[in-house]
């Protein structure tokens, strides 16, 4: 099990995570994107996401197939230098169920705390799978905000935020 952090000017990993993208929304995740997402569109979202703020990991399999992704977005503010924003942890369809998307989330903790942040957001669908990924990892429910985004199937969806308060690790 193989996480690296990713940046810009790397186009074979735009690929990647584009295949990810598209494998994910076409399963039916609620990432920003409805049915129909082409590759082209994935890439140039995640061309546009490498170029600007945030921190991005791959998770690659022992063949080094990109399996999955997630983001650390950092709250910019001087009255939010404490926090960050977890985005787009996603995994393959065929890759799931092997402790990818724990893992990946377990570096972008990691990292977090690294970087002095103390509290982590997210947003997730009500009543997904993910919801519970979250909790049985610490996070708690803050609220459920109704018709907060449509599904893939462009019906709207109610969103669960979810907040985790990280311990500095002990080098800082």
């Amino acid at each position: 099990m193989e996480i690296e952090q990713v940046g810009p000017g790397n186009g074979a990993v735009v690929a990647e995570l584009a295949e990810i993208l598209v494998d994910c929304v076409d399963g039916g995740a609620s990432l920003g994107f409805l049915a129909g997402l082409t590759h082209g569109q994935a890439e140039d979202f995640w061309r546009g996401a490498l170029a600007g703020d945030g921190l991005t990991w791959v998770a690659r399999d022992g063949g080094g197939r990109a399996v999955g992704t997630v983001r650390l977005l950092l709250a910019s503010q001087p009255n939010g230098a404490h926090r960050g924003e977890v985005a787009k942890l996603m995994v393959r369809s065929d890759a799931r169920g092997h402790g990818w998307a724990g893992a990946l989330l377990a570096a972008l903790e990691d990292a977090a705390r690294d970087l002095g942040r103390t509290l982590l957001v997210l947003d997730t669908g009500t009543g997904s799978p993910a919801a519970g990924f979250y909790e049985r990892r610490g996070w708690r429910r803050v609220g459920v905000i109704e018709d907060y985004a449509a599904r893939t199937d462009g019906r709207l969806a109610a969103t669960t935020v979810m907040s985790k308060r990280l311990v500095r690790s002990a080098r800082q």
